[in-house]
């Protein structure tokens, strides 16, 4: 598509920002007014738009993207986003660990426990470990207080903790990454450790090395959205 307008700017509007294309609001994918909650997240959308050439490259619109994501997924079904992610803390990662008279489970314990510790006293709950791969029923009170906190989001954090628990497989990670003072490759070292694990007894290979370093910007992207939307 050929570029079609001169100038992006981030306007205040009633409810929040918004983008405006030459004086001209945008709106979402799905034809909802584009109004997101602060001036610094309409500043990186209208960044992504003033950075075009004469063709758009639809595929640099990442914040835009997930913006639209909460707008026109997140916002209209709350209940069933915050549903879909209970279920990342029933078999989070950071709860299974390898037996522990296994190499891995030292490493896991020396990575994950401090984590998921620091976790269980932010949120007042308390996770079930777990060694080996048979399944374990968390705490009921444990998934309840965890619904309260997703419940207590807004559109733009659940649309970011989607993301980053479907790259994490871990509800526990997603919640940590979202935090103001959150370390992105601390909490990516947990949710790869055991891919890395593999690396070091295997090898890697440059398409796998490729996909991880994907997958890590979709996740700072996110923690990103998160920040940017409390800004």
């Amino acid at each position: 598509m050929k570029r079609f307008y001169k100038e992006a700017a981030a306007e205040p509007t009633e409810g929040g920002w918004r983008v405006t294309l030459d004086g001209r609001p945008i709106r979402t994918a799905g034809g909802r007014a584009q109004v997101v909650p602060t001036q610094a997240l309409a500043e990186a959308l209208a960044a992504e738009w003033a950075a075009q050439g004469e063709k758009i490259d639809t595929t640099t619109f990442h914040y835009r993207d997930l913006a639209d994501f909460a707008i026109d997924a997140v916002a209209p079904a709350r209940a069933t986003v915050i549903t879909e992610l209970v279920p990342y803390a029933e078999t989070d990662t950071l709860c299974y660990r390898a037996d522990p008279d296994e190499a891995l489970y030292k490493r896991q314990q020396e990575v994950w426990e401090p984590l998921l510790t620091t976790a269980e006293a932010r949120l007042g709950v308390t996770f079930a470990r777990i060694s080996g791969i048979i399944h374990k029923q968390q705490p009921a009170e444990t998934l309840a207080r965890l619904n309260a906190e997703l419940a207590a989001r807004s559109d733009f954090e659940l649309a970011a903790l989607k993301m980053l628990s479907s790259l994490a497989a871990s509800l526990v990670i997603a919640l940590e990454a979202i935090q103001p003072d959150a370390d992105a490759d601390l909490l990516w070292k947990a949710a790869e450790l055991e891919a890395d694990w593999q690396v070091e007894l295997w090898g890697d290979d440059w398409e796998a090395a490729e996909r991880r370093a994907a997958r890590f910007e979709a996740f700072r992207l996110a923690m990103s959205l998160a920040e940017l939307s409390r800004a």
